[in-house]
């Protein structure tokens, strides 16, 4: 059995995709749904660093155990801010503690090919995708997030609320009583603080601050919107739609007038020689996997997007969510170089106007 190794522990938990009970039925479910075919070519070890949500890597170590059943495949789990602090320790000796890693955004792995720690690979898969990747192959879109506003009809009415990211941070009626996550340890919300800082500059976050909103974290934001303590949410629209089909909660989304902000969250194989087992061949094998139809279901299984074309409806989206391509129409747009080259100068901006002691 695979392990899932978190920041502070081993987690020993199963897949939590269906209500309490009956989660190993839906493991095998999924993995007949999807028609895993095992592949027991794959030898050796591989560990993969990843900033995904532990419910959702437990799935995947699931899959990929079933997938590759002779290969040793584990999960280092973390926020991207700890993995960030974790590989620059790791790479002052110029070799990392992983083989692969599945991280938030794109950002990061411009960061690390430009250091000379990323494997290039040419996957077959690369032309059935329809986000951005690297034209060498350093890194490709393995699953896209979104991020969008969240309330609770019982509660309050969209007319009510901002239906823009602009009136979220300028609504006077909001002031206290809105929340998002800390850009200064989630790579998504630090995708978020770019792509908005980017559209609106930094003044937007002067304006997050006077609206004194609250940075803390999902599971927090969303057990107080359900008591009303707070009225609307900048959150993953994977973080609602899981509490909507494993708790039949009503909190619904509202996908933002001025754009949603898409997240194409990568994948990355390490240099053999700077890699910690030097597997390339497997790494490769899974990244081919990653990017399949058959890895991509257990994506969207995880109430996040597709990153292959034509996945538009039905089984190929999220449950409750709508088209991506109509989301692609939608998304803001977030330059990624600057996201990378100017990260240190973003979050300093936002930590000087928004408190982060709520």
């Amino acid at each position: 059995m695979k392990k899932i190794l978190s920041v502070m522990l081993v987690l020993c938990i199963s897949i939590v995709l269906l209500f309490a009970g009956g989660t190993s039925e839906k493991a095998e479910a999924a993995a007949k749904t999807a028609g895993i075919v095992p592949d027991e070519t794959v030898t050796g070890s591989i560990m993969i660093y990843t900033s995904i949500y532990e419910d959702i890597v437990t799935m995947m170590d699931d899959a990929l155990a079933e997938k590759f059943p002779n290969c040793n495949i584990e999960f280092f789990q973390g926020g991207t801010g700890n993995i960030q602090t974790k590989v620059a320790g790791e790479m002052s000796t110029g070799k990392l503690g992983c083989d692969m890693m599945l991280v938030a955004e794109p950002a990061y792995s411009l960061e690390l090919d430009e250091e000379g720690f990323l494997h290039k690979y040419l996957s077959p898969n690369r032309t059935n995708l329809r986000f951005d990747y690297d034209k060498d192959g350093a890194w490709y879109p393995v699953r896209v997030c979104n991020m969008v506003l969240a309330y609770n009809p019982e509660m309050y009415k969209p007319s009510d609320l901002a239906t823009s990211y602009k009136d979220f941070a300028a609504d006077s009626a909001l002031k206290g009583y809105i929340s998002m996550g800390n850009p200064l340890t989630s790579g998504t919300t630090m995708a978020a603080a770019a792509a908005l800082s980017e559209k609106y500059g930094f003044g937007y976050f002067d304006q997050l601050g006077e609206q004194q909103v609250m940075v803390e974290s999902g599971s927090t934001a969303l057990a107080k919107l359900e008591t009303g303590e707070c009225k609307e949410l900048m959150i993953l629209e994977e973080s609602v739609l899981k509490k909507r089909e494993e708790e039949g909660s009503s909190i619904s989304v509202i996908y933002p007038d001025d754009g949603v902000i898409l997240i194409p969250s990568t994948v990355m194989t390490v240099e053999g020689a700077k890699s910690a087992n030097n597997n390339i061949a497997s790494c490769e094998k899974v990244t081919d996997w990653l990017l399949s139809e058959e890895g991509q279901r257990f994506i969207v299984k995880g109430w996040m997007h597709s990153v292959l074309k034509g996945w538009n409806s039905g089984d190929k989206i999220p449950y409750d969510s709508i088209s991506t391509d109509d989301l692609i129409k939608k998304d803001m747009g977030l330059d990624w170089v600057r996201c990378y080259k100017q990260r240190t100068e973003i979050r300093e901006a936002f930590e000087k106007s928004v408190s982060l002691s709520k």
